[in-house]
């Protein structure tokens, strides 16, 4: 798998939109339009949002070509409940919106993001806010890397 599967036909990629998946709130990323970066864009609160709405509206309105989902991952690589809820997940995306989407591997991109924001300084209160969509952002800049190594 390469980016070149994104590109439109002037060379462009289209954008890729990374989810980290929760119990309550999704951290959304998206790649830039090159596929190099990924920068964390919104928290989803699915308790108060209709959020395969929001995932329909951030789709259209930035032409994204492509969705990753974090997988959660035991250490010992087994899936368990998580884990599972996320592939379905990933499935009913796929099935609405006619788009490829990925599973990329997640463990410990929460503990990384979180770790980032401790080393700068962030209050617990902001952390709490960011930290989501910072672990989204990790999700989808691990899986942009990997696919350009190719």
């Amino acid at each position: 798998m390469s980016l070149d599967e994104f590109a439109t036909s002037s060379g462009e990629v289209t954008r890729i939109l990374g989810l980290d998946i929760g119990d309550r709130r999704i951290g959304v990323a998206i790649s830039d339009s090159l596929g190099y970066t990924a920068q964390g864009i919104e928290v989803i609160d699915r308790k108060q949002v209709d959020w395969l709405l929001r995932i329909s509206e951030l789709i259209k309105d930035m032409d994204v070509g492509a969705i990753v989902v974090g997988l959660p991952r035991n250490m010992n690589g087994s899936l368990g409940p998580r884990g599972q809820l996320c592939q379905e997940m990933a499935d009913e995306l796929k099935a609405r919106f006619h788009i490829p989407v990925h599973l990329w591997d997640e463990r410990l991109s929460t503990v990384a993001a979180e770790r980032t924001l401790i080393e700068a300084d962030i209050s617990r209160k902001k952390r709490k806010k960011v930290i989501d969509q910072m672990a989204a952002s990790w999700i989808l800049q691990g899986y942009l890397d990997s696919v350009r190594r190719v």
